[in-house]
């Protein structure tokens, strides 16, 4: 018995904390009670995202105590007026944006769009006009 209450219980530690990052990239940075370096950064499959260096990410902690440590995200800019339930919107540098809508729509913005590989237009290859240019019949 005397044993028993002796025995003081570990701290409480959280689960996730909110934190800034002091160091943007790939060997991200966070404080939260504390400063914390080379934190693994997770996000949705598929995505790649490197923290900003100065905005407030969401730090996930596990492990014994919470030493664990890695960087889960950040708070969500205000969805885009009209936005619907099952749409997604990327938010890019510059403005620069990708809207998949539930219609089917695809919007790019951005100053300037490269594409990589070949184009198709309702299943065939684009070819873009030669109207006017100089040779053309």
């Amino acid at each position: 018995m005397w044993l028993s209450k002796q025995m003081r219980p570990t701290p409480p530690t959280a689960d996730a904390d909110m934190g800034m990052t002091t160091i943007g990239g790939e060997q991200t940075g966070v404080v939260t009670r504390g400063e914390v370096r080379d934190l693994p950064v997770y996000g949705p499959g598929g995505y790649v995202w490197l923290p900003e260096n100065g905005k407030a990410v969401l730090v996930i902690k596990g492990g014994p105590g919470g030493e664990e440590q890695c960087v889960a995200g950040m708070r969500q800019r205000e969805a885009p007026k009209g936005m619907k339930p099952g749409e997604i919107y990327l938010y890019g540098p510059e403005g620069n944006s990708v809207y998949l809508k539930a219609d089917g729509t695809v919007e790019l913005r951005g100053g300037r769009i490269d594409i990589w590989g070949s184009l198709m237009v309702n299943g065939k290859p684009y070819k873009p006009c030669t109207c006017g240019e100089e040779g053309s019949i």
